[in-house]
């Protein structure tokens, strides 16, 4: 099975292991001249064991086709928020951040885009990777 074309591994950097069951939503920024611009939702998942979501969107070529609303548009804005009250919650731990957004611009819809999060209680880290 191919990934999706963005992908993300989230890691708790207080004990040192993958955190898994972050739920995860992929949205997508529509610029309005008339209102505010708003994020819609693209997609949903959640990390594995290995804290890892890899099927967030249908992989091209895979047997589903891809629909206008699920190809990634170059130029194109797009935030993945992770739910992380929910994760700390889960290992009777608090957290200062509910959720955490990171917004991203696809430059390429052929490349893969690649989201790690570091989390703690009090704080998160991120960066682009491959």
């Amino acid at each position: 099975m191919s990934k999706s074309p963005v992908t993300c591994h989230v890691l708790d950097s207080s004990t040192g292991k993958p955190a898994s069951g972050v739920q995860i939503r992929l949205q997508q920024l529509e610029i309005s001249d008339s209102g505010p611009d708003i994020f819609h939702p693209l997609a949903k998942g959640s990390t594995n064991s290995d804290g890892r979501c890899l099927d967030l969107l249908p992989p091209a070529g895979s047997g589903e086709e891809r629909t206008e609303k699920t190809a990634l548009v170059a130029g194109q804005i797009y935030k993945i928020v992770f739910k992380t009250k929910e994760y700390f919650e889960s290992t009777n731990r608090t957290s200062f951040y509910p959720w955490v957004e990171i917004t991203f611009t696809i430059e390429d819809p052929n490349e893969h885009y690649h989201i790690p999060l570091l989390i703690s209680p009090y704080s998160f880290t991120t960066y682009r990777g491959s």
